[in-house]
């Protein structure tokens, strides 16, 4: 029978740390929700005492999450186990997530500790987690660079004290497969109490090894392995749930392991973290990258006809990318009905009912009034952006630019404030992009700082959606905005719009501000 691997992911709290990948609560929802559908074993939910805003959105997962655990990360630190007793009060199935450094360059000069005050450390925190909750996980970070045998002290002492889960990270992607591999079973096999907790995995991918050590992990006895959307992560990013998955899963031969994941939701779950963070997955991504399943070369192109496993190891379905997706077919325009629309959401592996779905629905009537068909890649931009909007603090009224070789630009904008006012601003600039974004900071009243602007189309046909992202950042923050529309100037001014109602709507909150724990983990 093959063993069953844990899938611990931390999108919401690894992924989410990589620069200019931060989240608004609405987005976390709901990527939670999907990494739930998706069937992962645990979702780190954030890092709750690194500020207000993290608590509560960890709160908030807590009491959606049912078929999961949620995880919050702790420092060895009592103050940080409080907060994270806070934020997992809801939880059905809660998990405490402590770590400490025990290579000898962290403990020396980032803790100013001793070995032994390591371990007395190690065992206390876990102590202390353990008198409120019984699921706890201890990380040592930076594992890899440690003494082994140092290790097996310090997971023994954690194991003693109550934790159930043993996490050995590459913190900084340090090492290669076969070393890592040897490591994990060193760790298996002299570890005291083992075989009374789980053996985890969290690698980097700064030498591009993260999944092929992560897999090496797996054949040497590693129980559990920690992952994230897409390789999203600090730096060069970490092992990517996909890729780890779908290893397990069509080289059942090799491992004799699988997962309880289920693949067909793959692809939406990789969709919609690419939606909520701005961060495209590259064409020749494992996996789900658009490239995957598409062949040019004539001989591979005749041996897919005849039969598909010539070439495919798995079927795009398999990874929930539908079938006429992989076909490039267009199948709905202006004449198509709500249910054969319903119909397509359910095939692409979307959901939207009540409300969400009349407004996609009417915005998808509007889409065919203006195009002759509708694409799925259009059907999918049109529900990515109607379920991780937050309030809209402006709304886009009216705008007008007016621009060429010997003019100039200006640009013309009315939004209408939430309490229904409108304000009109007409600013020149460098472009109609340009004074466009400074008419809109005139009304706001903030110059926030433009960081990412870019414009790519969502189909390859001349009449295709232009699809806007932007990162702006405003007193030590960022936020991502994205917009779609088949006016390029339309989707930048929503995008950018989408951009600022996110900042508006955290600094209205009070999560604006973080504190001095913020980045301080970076397993």
């Amino acid at each position: 029978m093959a063993r069953s691997i844990y899938i611990f992911d931390t999108t919401l709290r690894d992924g989410e740390q990589a620069p200019g990948c931060s989240m608004n609560l609405p987005e976390k929802i709901d990527v939670a929700r999907r990494l739930e559908k998706l069937r992962v074993d645990v979702m780190e939910a954030g890092f709750p005492a690194s500020s207000p805003g993290d608590l509560e959105s960890v709160k908030a997962i807590a009491g959606i999450v049912k078929d999961s655990s949620v995880a919050g990360l702790c420092r060895s630190l009592e103050k940080d186990i409080d907060a994270a007793r806070e934020a997992l009060a809801p939880a059905v199935q809660p998990r405490v997530h402590i770590f400490l450094a025990t290579s000898p360059v962290h403990m020396e000069y980032k803790l100013k500790m001793t070995p032994d005050q390591v371990l007395e450390t190690t065992a206390a925190a876990v102590r202390y987690a353990k008198k409120f909750c019984s699921d706890i996980e201890f990380s040592a970070e930076d594992a890899f660079r440690s003494d082994p045998d140092f290790v097996c002290r310090v997971f023994g002492a954690a194991i003693t004290a109550g934790a159930v889960t043993v996490n050995f990270p590459d913190t900084v992607g340090y090492a290669m497969t076969e070393e890592f591999g040897d490591r994990i079973r060193y760790i298996k096999e002299h570890t005291p109490g083992m075989d009374r907790a789980r053996l985890s995995v969290h690698c980097h991918n700064d030498l591009g090894l993260a999944v092929a050590n992560s897999l090496a992990a797996v054949r040497n006895g590693a129980d559990q392995v920690e992952c994230t959307i897409n390789g999203l992560g600090e730096r060069a990013g970490n092992a990517s749930l996909e890729e780890i998955v779908m290893s397990l899963r069509v080289r059942k031969d090799l491992f004799d392991a699988d997962t309880r994941i289920d693949a067909a939701q793959i692809y939406a779950a990789s969709r919609l973290v690419t939606q909520v963070t701005g961060v495209k997955v590259q064409p020749n991504k494992a996996v789900v990258g658009e490239n995957a399943f598409v062949h040019e070369a004539g001989i591979h192109q005749h041996g897919v006809l005849a039969n598909r496993a010539t070439y495919e190891i798995m079927t795009p379905e398999s990874v929930g990318i539908p079938k006429n997706r992989a076909a490039n077919r267009m199948v709905l325009g202006k004449h198509s009905g709500r249910h054969a629309f319903e119909e397509r959401l359910k095939e692409l592996g979307l959901q939207a009912e009540g409300p969400l779905l009349q407004q996609v629905f009417a915005q998808f009537k509007d889409l065919a009034d203006k195009k002759k068909t509708v694409s799925d890649r259009d059907i999918e931009a049109l529900v990515m952006g109607a379920v991780a909007s937050v309030p809209e603090t402006w709304t886009l009224d009216h705008w007008a630019v007016n621009t060429g070789s010997a003019l100039g630009a200006s640009g013309t904008i009315r939004l209408r404030y939430k309490d229904g006012q409108a304000k009109k601003m007409v600013m020149l600039g460098d472009g109609p992009v340009h004074a466009i974004f400074q008419a809109i900071n005139r009304i706001i009243g903030k110059d926030p700082e433009l960081e990412l602007y870019e414009i790519g189309a969502i189909t390859g046909d001349a009449s295709a959606q232009g699809e806007t992202m932007v990162k702006i950042s405003w007193e030590g923050r960022r936020w991502n905005g994205r917009g779609i529309s088949t006016d390029i100037i339309e989707s930048s001014i929503k995008a950018y719009l989408a951009a600022i109602n996110a900042m508006e709507w955290e600094f209205a909150a009070g999560a604006g501000q973080r504190t001095a724990a913020e980045g301080a983990a970076p397993l």
